[in-house]
């Protein structure tokens, strides 16, 4: 009888776990793509959104100060939350790697801000007051005008600015020689669905070029001017968007029409075709500084000395980063090694040492938080632990001091075994006693 409670109790637990933590009975708003556009981009109110995951202990835990937070400013802000497991199309747009994460969107809805203050129904409430206050100082002086919901803007979601207008001069040039990749909508200025999909377009366009460092681009032709373009392509309809790939001919676009959509399909495009990441020997501050600087995410080998392993055994250990770094490769992270010993302040920073080497750290260098690899120095081991921190698991800790620590300048490994050092001693001034070592009968 005992087990049949515990698999109802489970049962029921699994349950409203999938159902996720609100409801209509409660005061927080449930977004989704389908009506995140409407709700928030193209409201002036000021939101605070968390984004959260249905296994997450620490949302779990949010949750019912997050309802009381969202009763204590009904009508005056409004609160909402993403299950981002589910829809992660919105947590990718917003660049949430971890759950639960709280998101300010004000003014500009198309850069909402992080929310960084504490977890308890009262700081929240205070930090959303705050935000509202500094909100209405700006209306008041003119600084800002609220979140724009005309076209021109994209509906408060982008600008146009980052939209490509391709024509017939210029199509070949900066689409086909390119040798990057490309979503180019056809449209018609007077197609209502045209319209619609405008400042989904616009708002992708903007995430996209940020999240794939301008490697991948969103363009639009106007197919009732440029009819040749719309001609040679085959297009019949309004829109039609199209993806031009290196080398290859163009497909249709078979994705959904809201900027989460576009977005997450561009991204998989990034993926597919991008390079895998460099890696890279930390052989002074700069490379450990742009790399940490230019990443979110900065993840660090430091392996054996090469006297204990011979080339034979550290390629190996890089043969597994790489293959690494291909994996998550999405990620956009930055990748690093170093020789054990060669920069013992950053080991001591790190925490590096207690589990012997190889070792493995991913640092956030703009919040100066780290995670240290506690499994195996193996494929299996080191996917788990990136695994668990692209979706907010694992413990991390503060890097030590604070701050990126003093790096040494060191030479490039040669690729080499290595070599004992030799130590020459000068002989001339020892004596040798021809009759050491006899004995006389």
């Amino acid at each position: 009888q005992s087990f049949a409670i515990c698999g109802r109790v489970l049962g029921c637990s699994l349950v409203l776990m999938a159902q996720g933590f609100y409801s209509a009975a409660d005061d927080v708003v449930e977004l989704n793509p389908s009506n995140f556009n409407r709700e928030v981009l193209q409201s002036d109110s000021l939101w605070l959104i968390e984004f959260y995951a249905p296994w997450c202990g620490h949302c779990q835990s949010l949750t019912a100060d997050w309802k009381k937070t969202a009763t204590a400013l009904k009508g005056i802000v409004k609160v909402g939350a993403v299950d981002a497991d589910q829809h992660k199309s919105l947590g990718g747009q917003y660049g949430v790697r971890g759950f639960p994460s709280i998101k300010i969107f004000g003014a500009n809805k198309n850069k909402p801000d992080d929310y960084q203050g504490g977890r308890s129904s009262q700081a929240i409430v205070d930090g959303a007051l705050n935000t509202l206050r500094t909100l209405v100082k700006d209306r008041m002086s003119g600084r800002s005008g609220g979140s724009d919901n005309s076209r021109q803007s994209g509906g408060g979601g982008g600008s146009k600015k980052n939209v490509v207008e391709l024509t017939d001069d210029n199509f070949d040039r900066l689409v086909l020689d390119s040798g990057e990749v490309w979503l180019v909508e056809f449209f018609a200025p007077w197609c209502g669905h045209c319209k619609s999909l405008e400042p989904e377009w616009a708002a992708a366009a903007s995430a996209v070029k940020e999240q794939t460092k301008d490697k991948v681009h969103l363009g639009a032709v106007d197919a009732t001017v440029h009819q040749g373009l719309a001609s040679r392509y085959g297009v019949r309809g309004f829109p039609t968007i199209k993806i031009f790939k290196k080398g290859e001919e163009p497909e249709d676009y078979q994705g959904g029409r809201t900027r989460g959509d576009i977005i997450a399909r561009a991204l998989d495009l990034f993926s597919d075709n991008a390079a895998p990441p460099e890696l890279l020997e930390i052989l002074n501050a700069d490379v450990l500084k742009k790399t940490c600087d230019d990443y979110q995410l900065c993840v660090i080998a430091v392996l054996p000395h090469i006297l204990d392993t011979g080339a034979a055994g550290r390629n190996s250990y890089l043969e597994v980063m790489m293959k690494m770094a291909e994996k998550y490769k999405k990620k956009m992270w930055g990748w690093l090694w170093t020789e054990a010993g060669a920069q013992m302040e950053l080991e001591a920073a790190l925490g590096i040492g207690g589990f012997g080497y190889p070792a493995m750290t991913a640092i956030n260098a703009r919040k100066m938080k780290f995670a240290l690899l506690k499994g195996s120095f193996s494929e299996t081991g080191i996917h788990e632990f990136l695994r668990d921190l692209s979706v907010g698991r694992g413990s991390t800790a503060t890097v030590g001091g604070g701050a990126l620590p003093k790096i040494n300048s060191v030479d490039a490994w040669d690729g080499k075994d290595g070599e004992l050092p030799v130590d020459e001693y000068d002989l001339s001034d020892v004596d040798l006693d021809d009759d050491i070592g006899k004995e006389e009968l």
